[in-house]
């Protein structure tokens, strides 16, 4: 099997992907800003390279055969000569995308996510595409306000399906390695619904605290996260998909199970594998 490269190769899913194919004895190729800093296994080949500075990739993507492509940021203006360099490497494309209501091909992009796999369906490339529901690892955002033991946020009775970021990349590995996805785009998720307020609770199980919710007004928490995130329009979309949830739960798919063989992680699962990081 030629070499393939992983994007975002230090970040919360591209680790365990590195990590699953190199112990899986498959050539990969991981791409960091600083290799110097990067805690990646041995028998990984680190190159340098930045997504948002696509004369950089060259190194990187030379010989390279399949690509497991991450996305910075919140935006896609750059991504057009990203894409266009994968291209002219790699024969395949797995990419990390988002579960979000679809717009048509001739409609406005909602998100970034939708403008990037339109690029990649353009250029010929075997393309994949994993479309996670909410990242559970994006709780840790919540880690100070846990160590206090009140979590303030919008809209604590939304209800999510949040999937463990070992799950996504474990996926991903079974993506670049076996046949027959060639096309399609995976919507992934946990197996179970919870409501934020109820994340927030059973992560105060895992670190041993109780931990109480507070609903912060849509209007608060839109400026409070504009400032944090620098993307109206971002925050929009979070508040939107945050508000839906609540009368409309997040979706729950068997996608990692028939993929995997296995039951996707539970939310309880993940926070006791991340305890230590609210303590």
């Amino acid at each position: 099997m030629n070499n393939i490269l992983v994007t975002g190769a230090t970040g919360n899913v591209g680790k365990h992907v590195v990590s699953q194919l190199a112990q899986a004895g498959i050539p990969v190729r991981a791409l960091v800003r600083d290799p110097s800093r990067a805690r990646l296994p041995e028998n990984v080949q680190v190159v340098a390279g930045d997504l948002t500075a696509p004369e950089t990739l060259e190194p990187a993507l030379r010989d390279v055969d399949s690509v497991f492509l991450v996305w910075p940021g919140f935006a896609a203006e750059t991504a057009e000569p990203v894409v266009e360099a994968v291209a002219k490497h790699a024969r395949r494309v797995v990419y990390l995308s988002a579960d979000v209501p679809g717009a048509g091909d001739d409609d406005e992009p909602t998100i970034f996510h939708q403008r990037i796999e339109r690029l990649i369906k353009r250029t010929g490339m075997t393309w994949t595409f994993l479309r996670p529901g909410g990242f559970a690892v994006n709780t840790l955002g919540w880690a100070d306000q846990i160590r206090e033991g009140v979590v303030r946020w919008p809209y604590g009775a939304a209800s999510r399906s949040l999937i463990h970021e070992k799950d996504i990349a474990a996926v991903a590995t079974h993506v670049l390695t076996s046949g027959g996805h060639a096309g399609a785009a995976y919507v992934i998720t946990g197996p179970e619904r919870l409501t934020q307020a109820e994340q927030v609770r059973v992560i105060g199980e895992a670190v041993g605290r109780e931990v109480r919710w507070e609903d912060m007004p849509p209007e608060e928490a839109r400026q409070v996260l504009t400032a944090a995130w620098g993307d109206p329009g971002f925050v929009e979309s979070a508040l939107r998909g945050w508000e839906s949830f609540v009368t409309a739960p997040e979706k729950v798919t068997d996608t990692v199970e028939r993929l995997l063989g296995r039951p996707a992680l539970t939310f309880h699962e993940w926070a006791r594998d991340h305890a230590a990081d609210f303590r």
